[in-house]
């Protein structure tokens, strides 16, 4: 009895494991709304506010400053486009900004107490597409039902895409 139960036992691990990945189906995040773009342009901007790395870097500027995960970046037909070292080289230590030509990607990085999400992005003509996974939004940006989109705890990541 005793090796029957350790048999189904071993039998769900094994099927857990193997079971698909479960991240969670997000809404698109586009760009801010309050910034107007020109449409003349072919290309917009990527910053990702990802969770902060866990271990400390005694070879950045401020050791004692926390960094921002790296992420990846993909076509929206999951192809690999770049792998993104989440440092804009300043003594600020901001997020990378990444120029992108206008279209749909996903984004593959760590949410602040999530683990790993991956989140459709929009990025338009010459504006500026934000995705905040480090749980830091500020007071300033208005966020309600229809124009947020949410990690399953309710965590603001960014603004609903106005075609999603």
């Amino acid at each position: 009895m005793k090796r029957l139960v350790v048999l189904l036992m071993a039998g769900a691990l094994w099927a857990g494991c193997a079971s698909p990945n479960n991240d969670p189906v997000l809404n698109t995040v586009g760009p801010v709304p309050s910034i107007a773009g020109n449409d003349h342009s072919a290309t917009g901007t990527l910053v990702v506010y990802s969770a902060y790395e866990v271990n400390a870097d005694f070879n950045s500027r401020d050791p004692n400053r926390p960094e921002y995960s790296d992420y990846r970046i993909f076509s929206d037909d999951g192809k690999l486009l770049e792998k993104v070292h989440n440092d804009s080289g300043t003594i600020f230590q901001d997020p990378r900004r990444v120029t992108l030509p206008t279209g749909s990607y996903r984004v593959f990085a760590r949410a602040n107490g999530f683990g790993y999400v991956t989140i459709p992005v929009t990025i338009s003509s010459e504006q500026t597409t934000m995705v905040r996974l480090e749980g830091n939004w500020s007071a300033s940006y208005r966020f309600n039902d229809t124009n947020a989109v949410r990690l399953p705890d309710g965590q603001v990541v960014g603004y609903r895409a106005t075609s999603d």
